[in-house]
């Protein structure tokens, strides 16, 4: 039933929310914050100015990539074109193994076996398939660790270079180069551009211009790779890499460099040996092992760890390799054979030396074992009994009576090559050591090694200088007295009284035939060695005396070949000449300068067992000491002073220069049997006062007048 008639209210959903709790009402004391007004901002203007630039920028971008790709692609076509065109006229690697401009000279000693180097040493060909495994791993490992997988240059090598040298204060370029071998083959092939002289003044030079180092210089290296990484295979150019560096001390390749510093093939190199090799690219001149060895060794620590780095050696391997460093061969030890190899170069036509262009054998007079004995005895006697910081010097020659020489010492410092020659290339005065000439004359006029002669003050009038009056060194006159004692006790007066009874002319003509090369003097001071000689001609001169009496040109070269012939083209280059005296004026002079050793100023040269005869000598002022001795096989002389001409203090000939000749001979004779001199020791007659004095008459003594005059005597 419906309702009453009232209407109802209009149905409506419930409310299921509660209505929002009204917000408080501010205090009435509560004031609002103030807020700035803000003006309006000019969109427009910011968003067309932000528009511009990025357009602009884009711009730009395209430009630069539009002109960038294309100028890429043309330069990349171009150095492709040029790396194609470089390939094509690069010759067969064969051809490129062995560039050197100059030869090489391998000095053999009197054992047939090596002990010096010179010029530029090839030791032949190796290949990369041939050379040692360890070898070729070092190099690659050292040099270009990506060698077998870039194409020639090595863009992330050569970042890495950049970053370290500017890291480092230098220039972009200096220092590191980040190149890879095969740039750096490229750079020892100079570009492809062999030597000419027209253009360089020599091969130095030319290897200067070639290791240039700038920016257009790197990018026709970087060309002239690409061009060798597509004409040759990765081996080809290693090989040539092995074959064409420099690695010191002369050495062309790793053959030549394994053969000289081990006395091995670069085939055969241990894994010590191969990281000191490998260790030398670097800087072969400070690394090489016959200039520092301790460096070389520690420059061989980095390489082996490398090695190990790159999975090369093993642990193990590596810590053997270190633990065993490798040494040096006897022929490397002994450097570059010192003054006596520069003496042959020196000697020897400059085709056949200095400017070789072929590789040359030498066969040499070089004993090893007595050039040994005397280097150590020259630093015995420095070390032992001449103070410390003293700059004296000395030198020492031994030959054999023929004038073979058998050792050489130029100075005090006998590591070295290219060091003045103070055996060879200084002229000194030679003092009394002159005297043995001057009696030998006289024995070659029949007189006898005991006739008299007037030890006396003597005054002499020289024209142009005045009167003269030379003293003995003792300042002491002992009258008459025999030719064997004067010599013995190397007396001025009687030398000067002999030389001038004998004639100068006749003098200086035995002292020149026995090889003593210089210009003698004309004056009576001839007798005391004013004239000036070096020691090797000395040393020939005395060999005349024990061979007999015939002149000697000391050498030292037997023999001289091309590599590979047999046939050699020069023979000996000295050697016994023509006779000076007669055999019985030399035997007789031997045994009169028996006596200095025995008796006189010698006496410190003397060898219990031994028969020896000397000569001792000292110049004005003590300048210059000598001693000059001889058993029956070796001849041996010892020259000691300043180079700066500086007086010596208390050293005669007969100290300590016949103390180095006795420490040289006792370590050179030492197990050997003594040998007897070739000598006659003269029955003594009466007492025979020797010719006339100087000014005296002549015409007492028919037979002096008579070989005066046959001779030319009687200045």
């Amino acid at each position: 039933m419906r309702g009453s008639g009232r209407k109802k209210p209009p149905l409506v959903a419930d409310k299921r929310y509660a209505e929002p709790a009204s917000k408080p009402k501010p205090k009435a004391n509560s004031r609002k914050p103030k807020t700035k007004s803000k003006r309006p901002v000019r969109r427009g203007a910011l968003s067309w100015l932000a528009t511009l630039v990025r357009g602009t920028l884009r711009w730009i971008v395209r430009l630069f990539w539009g002109i960038g790709w294309r100028v890429g692609l043309i330069s990349g076509l171009l150095v492709g074109a040029a790396a194609v065109y470089i390939a094509a006229i690069l010759p067969p690697a064969t051809d490129l193994v062995d560039g050197r401009a100059r030869g090489s000279v391998t000095m053999l000693d009197r054992n047939e076996e090596v002990f010096a180097w010179r010029g530029d040493q090839f030791g032949g060909v190796i290949t990369a398939d041939l050379v040692a495994p360890h070898l070729k791993n070092a190099v690659i490992a050292t040099e270009d660790k990506r060698f077998y997988s870039h194409f020639g240059i090595s863009p992330r090598g050569v970042a890495g270079a950049v970053r370290i040298n500017l890291s480092e204060g230098r220039g972009p370029l200096s220092g590191n180069g980040g190149s890879t071998i095969t740039q750096q083959t490229a750079k020892l092939l100079c570009l492809g551009k062999p030597f000419d002289p027209e253009i360089w003044k020599d091969e130095a030079a030319y290897e200067a211009d070639c290791r240039r180092t700038t920016l257009w210089r790197k990018v026709q290296e970087a060309i002239y790779a690409m061009g060798m990484e597509i004409a040759y295979t990765k081996d080809e150019i290693l090989t040539l890499y092995l074959n064409r560096a420099y690695l010191g001390a002369g050495t062309r390749g790793f053959e030549a460099a394994a053969q000289r510093y081990f006395g091995i093939s670069a085939a055969s190199v241990n894994p010590s040996q191969a990281a000191i090799l490998a260790g030398l690219l670097k800087a072969p001149s400070t690394y090489a092992p016959t200039a520092n060895l301790q460096r070389s060794w520690d420059r061989a620590n980095v390489v082996i760890g490398l090695m190990e780095d790159q999975g090369y050696l093993t642990p193990l391997e590596a810590t053997l390799a270190r633990a065993a460093p490798a040494e040096l061969s006897a022929a490397a030890e002994q450097r570059a054979g010192g003054y006596f190899a520069d003496w042959l170069m020196d000697i020897t036509p400059n085709y056949f030396a200095r400017t070789t262009t072929e590789d040359v054998i030498y066969r040499t007079t070089l004993d090893p074992r007595i050039q040994s004995a005397a280097e150590e005895a020259l630093a015995y006697v420095f070390d032992e009994k001449v103070k410390e910081g003293s700059e004296a010097q000395a030198a020492i020659v031994m030959m054999s009576a023929d004038g073979a020489v058998r050792a050489m010492v130029g100075g005090r410092n006998t590591n070295v090559a290219g060091a003045f020659n103070r055996a060879t290339q200084a002229s000194r005065q030679t003092g009394s050591l002159f005297k043995p000439f001057i009696y030998a004359t006289a024995l070659e006029l029949g007189h006898s090694p005991f006739e008299l002669v007037d030890d006396s003050p003597l005054c002499m009038t020289i024209p142009g200088s005045g009167e003269w009056c030379p003293k003995n060194y003792d300042g002491e006159f002992k009258g008459e007295i025999p030719f064997v004692q004067a010599l013995r006790e190397s007396r001025n007066i009687p030398a000067i009284k002999v030389s001038e009874m004998v004639g100068r002319d006749n003098v200086r003509s035995v002292a020149s035939g026995f090889g003593v090369a210089s210009d003698l003097a004309d004056g009576p001071a001839l007798a005391l060695g004013v004239s000036e000689s070096t020691l090797v001609d000395m040393v020939g001169a005395y060999a005349g005396i024990l061979n007999g009496g015939s002149a000697v040109a000391p050498y030292g070269l037997v023999e001289l070949r091309l590599q590979g012939d047999e046939i050699p083209l020069m023979g000996m280059g000295g050697g016994i000449g023509e006779r000076v005296v007669q055999e019985t004026a030399a035997r007789q002079l031997t045994w009169m300068m028996t006596q200095v050793v025995e008796q006189g100023t010698g006496m410190r040269a003397r060898i219990p067992g031994w028969q020896i005869a000397g000569k001792s000598g000292t110049t004005q002022a003590s300048r210059d000491a000598w001693f000059i001795g001889f058993t029956g096989d070796y001849v041996t002389g010892v020259w000691m002073g300043y180079d700066n001409n500086t007086p010596l203090s208390g050293v005669t000939g007969g100290g300590l220069p016949a103390e180095i000749w006795h420490e040289t001979m006792v370590r050179v004779l030492d197990g050997l049997t003594p040998v007897p001199l070739p000598m006659d020791e003269p029955v003594e007659t009466g007492p025979i006062l020797f010719g006339p004095q100087p000014g005296e008459a002549t015409g007492g003594n028919f037979l002096i007048d008579l070989l005066n005059s046959i001779l030319g005597g009687g200045n």
